[in-house]
This record gives C-alpha cells, sequence and structure tokens, in this order.
C-alpha cells in the first residue's frame, strides 16, 4: 500500500502532463474527423484549354476537336498574343496546337505530331490523358483502316464504350481512415504521457535514500519491482480507458463494430508495451532532468519514424526498415491493416496476430532487462 500511495502523490503533482499530451491528441483527432472528407473524397473538374487549329475544320481533325470540346473546357477569347500569359498566370492548363495538313496527313500515316504546351498540373495531366485517348485509339485504327468515315466510327465506338462497375465493398472507409489516424496518433500520447509519468514515479524510487532502504530491508526486488509495475500498470490501463472512452465519443458507432473492437485490442496491448518500455527506462535513467529529453526521443522520435504523424505510405523504405525495430510501428501496421478489412475473421486476422505476437515479445524482452539492470544495481549499491 505504501508504494501504491507514494505513486499517486507523485501522478497527481504531474497531472498536468497528462492533460496536455490528451488535449493534444484530441484537438488533432478530432480535427482530422472533420475534415476527413476532404482529404479522401474525389471530384473530377474539367481543365480550360485553348485550342490552336491551323489545319480544315473536317474529318479526323473536326472530331478531335469535338471530342477535346466535350470533355474540358475550351476557351477561345485569347489573342494568339496573351495565351502565353494566360498560361503563366495558369487562367489555362492546356495548349494543343494542331499543325497545317493534320487531317490529310493522319489519314496517308504520316503520323503527324501536335504540339502542346502545359502549367504541368494535374488539370494538364487530365487535359493530356483525354488527347492520348484519342490520338492513340486513332493511330490503332488507321493501321488498318483507310475509309476516313469508318475510321470515325470505329473512334467512336471506342471512346464511348463505357464500364459499369459495381462496387460490392461495405466497407465506410471514410470513418475507418478517422478511426485510424485517431489511433495512430494515439500511440504519441500515449508514449508521452506513460513515460513521463512512470520515469518520474522510477526516479522518486530510485532516488539514493530509497533505494539503501530497499536493499536493507526484507523486500525482494523482484517484489518491489512487480509491485510498481502493477501501480504502473494501473495507471495506464486507466489513462488507456479514458483515450477509448474518448474514440467512442469522436469517433460514433463504428467502434461498436468488430473493426473498433479489434482497434481497442491494438491500443490496449500498444499501452502496456509502452509501460514496460518506460518501467525499463525508468529504472536506467534515475535524473529527472533527463526524462523531458527522453520523451521527446522516444515519444517523437517512434512518432515520425512509424507513421504516426504521416501516413506510412509517404515513408520511405529506409525509414520503414528502421522503425522495425520499435513497437510503434507494429502498433501501427495493425491499424493500417484494420482499415482495409473487409471481413472481420480468423483467415484476415492473421497478419494482425503475428504483429500482436511482436508487440507481447517486446514486453516480455523490456520487463526481463527491467529485472536484470534492477539485479545488478542492487549488487553494486552493497
Amino acid at each position: 500500500m505504501t508504494i501504491f500511495k507514494t505513486f499517486l502523490k507523485i501522478l497527481n503533482k504531474n497531472k498536468f502532463i497528462v492533460i496536455l499530451y490528451t488535449v493534444i491528441l484530441l484537438a488533432f483527432g478530432g480535427m482530422n474527423l472533420k475534415t476527413k472528407d476532404n482529404n479522401i473524397n474525389f471530384q473530377a473538374v474539367k481543365p480550360d484549354i485553348i485550342i490552336i487549329n491551323k489545319d480544315e475544320e473536317k474529318g479526323i481533325t473536326k472530331d478531335l476537336i469535338n471530342y477535346i470540346k466535350e470533355n474540358t473546357n475550351v476557351k477561345d477569347t485569347y489573342d494568339e498574343s496573351k495565351i502565353n500569359d494566360a498560361l503563366f498566370y495558369r487562367e489555362i492548363s492546356y495548349i494543343i496546337e494542331i499543325p497545317e495538313n493534320y487531317n490529310n496527313d493522319f489519314i496517308n500515316k504520316k503520323n503527324p505530331q501536335i504540339t502542346i504546351k502545359s502549367t504541368g498540373d494535374y488539370l494538364a495531366s487530365y487535359a493530356e490523358m483525354i488527347l492520348k485517348r484519342y490520338t492513340e485509339t486513332a493511330n490503332i485504327y488507321n493501321k488498318v483502316i483507310d475509309n476516313e468515315e469508318e475510321l470515325i466510327n470505329k473512334i467512336h465506338e471506342t471512346l464511348n464504350t463505357k464500364v459499369n462497375v459495381e462496387i460490392t465493398s461495405k466497407l465506410d472507409t471514410e470513418a475507418l481512415y478517422g478511426v485510424s489516424f485517431y489511433h495512430n496518433f494515439e500511440s504519441y500520447s500515449i508514449l508521452a504521457c506513460v513515460i513521463y509519468v512512470i520515469c518520474l514515479i522510477q526516479s522518486a524510487f530510485n532516488s539514493e535514500k530509497i533505494r539503501k532502504k530497499n536493499i536493507i530491508s526484507s523486500t525482494n526486488y523482484k517484489k518491489i519491482n512487480r509491485t510498481l509495475l502493477l501501480a504502473n500498470c494501473s495507471y495506464s490501463f486507466i489513462l488507456w480507458l479514458f483515450y477509448a472512452i474518448m474514440s467512442f465519443i469522436l469517433i460514433g458507432n463504428i467502434m461498436f463494430t468488430g473493426h473498433g473492437i479489434i482497434y481497442m485490442i491494438n491500443s490496449f496491448l500498444f499501452t502496456m508495451c509502452a509501460t514496460s518500455m518506460a518501467f525499463l527506462i525508468g529504472t536506467i535513467i534515475t535524473k529527472k532532468e533527463a526524462i523531458a529529453g527522453i520523451v521527446n526521443v522516444v515519444a517523437l522520435g517512434s512518432s515520425f519514424l512509424c507513421g504516426a504523424f504521416v501516413p506510412v505510405r509517404y515513408l520511405p523504405e529506409t525509414v520503414l526498415k528502421i522503425a522495425h525495430i520499435l513497437p510503434t510501428y507494429w502498433y501501427i501496421q495493425n491499424n493500417e491493416i484494420i482499415r482495409t478489412l473487409e471481413k472481420v475473421n480468423i483467415e484476415t486476422l492473421k497478419p494482425i496476430f503475428t504483429n500482436w505476437i511482436v508487440i507481447a515479445i517486446f514486453t516480455l524482452t523490456f520487463i526481463i532487462l527491467t529485472n536484470i539492470i534492477s539485479k545488478r544495481k542492487q549488487k553494486l549499491d552493497r
């Protein structure tokens, strides 16, 4: 009971640190949940372009122009002298210049070239895709068809072919994206809160005065470590439970589904792993002044390397290879897998179980190392 009372007293003195990191989590998690629609929805926009036609508007030339007009916004109000300025100031995205005698040269298989100018942005790329779709289709049929009218009909037939796409997935991708982001960012808050508080508590129990009392007492160091670990786990469990409740409030109904339950289990196992890591760090580091630096190195470093702040898909392969040595990596990998699960069953959960085993190995390793270091420190003190 003495250890628990001391634990609670130190925790009470540092409650503002826990509140600070919790506010950071809720602020960033909440903002992302409100803005996620803008991040993942796509809407096609017709690019603004100009067509400079130096050929007669007939045959393939006329048909090409009509096709481009159907799929883009063709501007025809610019003077030729001001066209380059319009491109520079992004008033238009793309300029298509059809050369003289293009129609006849194309029919005669002389491979005439269309000149283009581009801003290089995504709208220009879209306009280029439209132009290439027509010209590449036309070039394929031009090799085997000599009649111009038949050629144009075949081009139309191909370009007008539409594929019916049926979406069979019932995944709420928007909601799962928000859940995944919340739990990825949660790893930073958990690490920061757990390491900071537990290291402070450990530094108090590892002070020279307390350490000497423990040595001469009849209580075994293993029992002291077990009691401290139990107190630390109790604190971590309450912290995890609070974050879990906040996720239910912020995210909503999806947390009551199979996906939400797996997210909860994943975050719980990571919290226990973070607790054992903090217990080890607190056993090694005895100076209170160094704790803030340790929090920054471990919590911030893990978050940047493993994908808590920047999505995993944007991180270089070299960074991800380094991140394998950190438990945060395996936790975030699970979050990303859960986000894409179509069905929740034993088969689909196998990769998640594997990652949980890795996290458990990390946890046990930290506990064993803590006992070894504690034992050696006691021998040195004697």
